[in-house]
């Protein structure tokens, strides 16, 4: 069925610098993972992606599991990380499975496609650069020099049948430097395909830089992503004396029943955000059935959504919520409206829209029985 990808996340990258883990960290406009990620995306036949990480119940591998991606625990080491994330793989049996480094955010399509294709006649194939530096042994001074004739530069993503790396790595004892070892120690034959100068590994501060200058004619070239979301909310009035409406505490002789603030602008916004992301709604991240969301401030839920499309490397270009109602009047809290949402979502507040309209006293918003909104989100990606 297909192939699948492994992309190995668990480490922490500390030579790396910046005290986030490194596959998180913003280069040229997206975490790294997300450049590590898309060149297998543009692949025709990708079955599944898992992704191993040190916290698997971390907002990023939430963000990751809401792109449709697997995530699993990583283990203590690389090998651990690479047999946890085939076993995962274990029940969708791709045909063949590319197991790639997160640290490596320059690899092109046409690299994957090449490794692809070599597994078309070979059981296992990776991509390699030939030496051609001479090599020294030695410490402070130079000991002796040692031939180059043969040798390689290693590089991901590796490939291989499936059902047989998985049994050279459940056979496996110990660390290996790659899954090439793993494969060789099973006596699987490697081939090598090319490799690419571009293909770094980011392990260093200065790595950064680089990559950022590999990445960003291609981002420059390329026709941003953009995704739009609607949301629609509704909730009735109660007994009470105000209203919570787009983060901003309205006097009112009535309050908005909901299960938590009931803030109508700012679940609408919420939807719209999800709704771009492809990422379901507010109930399915904060079930109305779960008690500790009971009350709970909408802001909580904006937040999470917001942050969610970071995570994935959008960005809010554009928010616009029309609050439909007769009373309260909102333009008097408009401008308050769009600065506390902005606050939230973690944008100036240029990008936010508010403003209401009646529905001339037709239907539940005009007998005053209670609020609708609707938001609509623009979400932009280099």
């Amino acid at each position: 069925m297909g192939w699948a990808l492994i992309l190995t996340a668990a480490g922490r990258g500390t030579r790396a610098g910046g005290g986030q883990p490194k596959q998180f960290r913003p280069l040229a406009g997206r975490p790294m993972i997300a450049h590590a990620l898309a060149p297998f995306q543009q692949i025709d036949g990708l079955a599944g992606v898992c992704i191993t990480l040190e916290d698997p119940a971390s907002p990023e591998a939430e963000a990751l599991r809401a792109a449709g991606h697997n995530v699993v625990a990583g283990g203590a080491s690389r090998a651990a990380s690479v047999r946890a994330g085939l076993e995962a793989l274990e029940e969708l049996s791709p045909e063949h499975v590319l197991i790639h480094d997160a640290a490596r955010p320059c690899a092109s399509p046409a690299l994957v496609a090449r490794v692809l294709g070599a597994l078309q006649t070979a059981e296992a194939a990776a991509p390699a650069l030939p030496v051609t530096d001479a090599l020294w042994r030695g410490d402070s001074t130079v000991e002796a020099s040692h031939p180059r004739d043969g040798l390689w530069r290693a590089q991901t993503p590796q490939g291989f049948r499936f059902a047989a790396i998985l049994a050279a790595h459940r056979a496996h004892e110990g660390e290996a430097a790659d899954d090439v070892a793993v494969a060789r120690a099973a006596g699987i034959e490697v081939a090598i395909v090319p490799g690419e100068e571009d293909n770094l590994k980011v392990t260093h501060p200065e790595d950064f830089a680089r990559a950022e200058r590999l990445l960003a004619p291609a981002l420059n070239s390329a026709a941003p992503q953009v995704r739009v979301g609607n949301g629609y909310d509704v909730h009735r009035f109660g007994t009470g004396d105000h209203v919570w409406l787009c983060g901003i505490k309205v006097p009112h002789d009535r309050m908005l029943q909901g299960h938590s603030d009931a803030d109508v602008g700012m679940h609408a916004l919420t939807d719209a955000i999800y709704g771009a992301l492809s990422a379901g709604d507010i109930g399915q991240h904060f079930p109305p059935s779960d008690p500790q969301w009971k009350g709970a401030e909408s802001h909580i839920f904006l937040a999470h959504a917001a942050e969610l499309a970071r995570a994935q490397g959008w960005r809010l270009s554009h928010a616009d919520v029309t609050l439909v109602c007769e009373r309260p009047k909102i333009g008097p809290h408009a401008e308050a409206m769009r600065v506390r949402l902005a606050e939230i979502a973690g944008v100036a507040a240029e990008a936010i829209s508010v403003k209401a309209t009646t529905s001339e006293r037709l239907g539940f918003t005009g007998r005053e029985e209670g609020i609708a909104a609707l938001a609509t989100a623009t979400l932009v990606r280099p």
